[in-house]
């Protein structure tokens, strides 16, 4: 990847701001974590319960939590942006920081975690709220994946 990269990151309890990282530091990207105005807690991530914040946000598809805070994008060519897969799709968080910018010309690059689902569903709704961007596969990573293939995309 040439240019500046910008490594942006969702994590709820850890695991993929560890991912994220471990793939900043093997890129030499600039990290960013986007955090929920209002944090979650153990409670709003149960998903078993369907009256919890994240099953009442993942149930909306218009739902956009607001962000704690932003950054500009402008200045990278390449964004990578990480999630754990909720609903078999990124957290609306995501969606949330996706549609506040603007990645016309930019290269995106999809990650996540996940106990067992894969990030296919999610790839395909990213791809739809930035149509302008140009994207690369995304991949599926563990902690201990991350810098194997991040090193992969340079």
């Amino acid at each position: 990847m040439n240019g500046k990269t910008l490594v942006a990151y969702f994590s709820a309890e850890g695991t993929t701001a560890a991912a994220a990282k471990a793939v900043a530091a093997e890129l030499g990207a600039d990290l960013f974590e986007i955090k929920p105005d209002k944090p979650y807690t153990a409670a709003d991530l149960n998903w078993m319960n369907k009256k919890s914040r994240s099953s009442l946000e993942m149930a909306e598809e218009n739902c956009r939590p607001q962000l704690a805070e932003d950054t500009d994008v402008a200045a990278y060519d390449n964004v990578l942006i990480g999630f754990p897969v909720w609903w078999y799709v990124e957290p609306r968080i995501v969606d949330t920081f996706l549609e506040g910018h603007d990645f016309a010309g930019k290269t995106l690059v999809p990650f996540a975690t996940s106990g067992g689902s894969g990030i296919e569903r999610a790839e395909k709704r990213m791809r739809s709220l930035c149509p302008a961007a140009r994207w690369r596969e995304g991949k599926r990573l563990t902690a201990g994946s991350a810098a194997a293939w991040a090193k992969s995309l340079q």
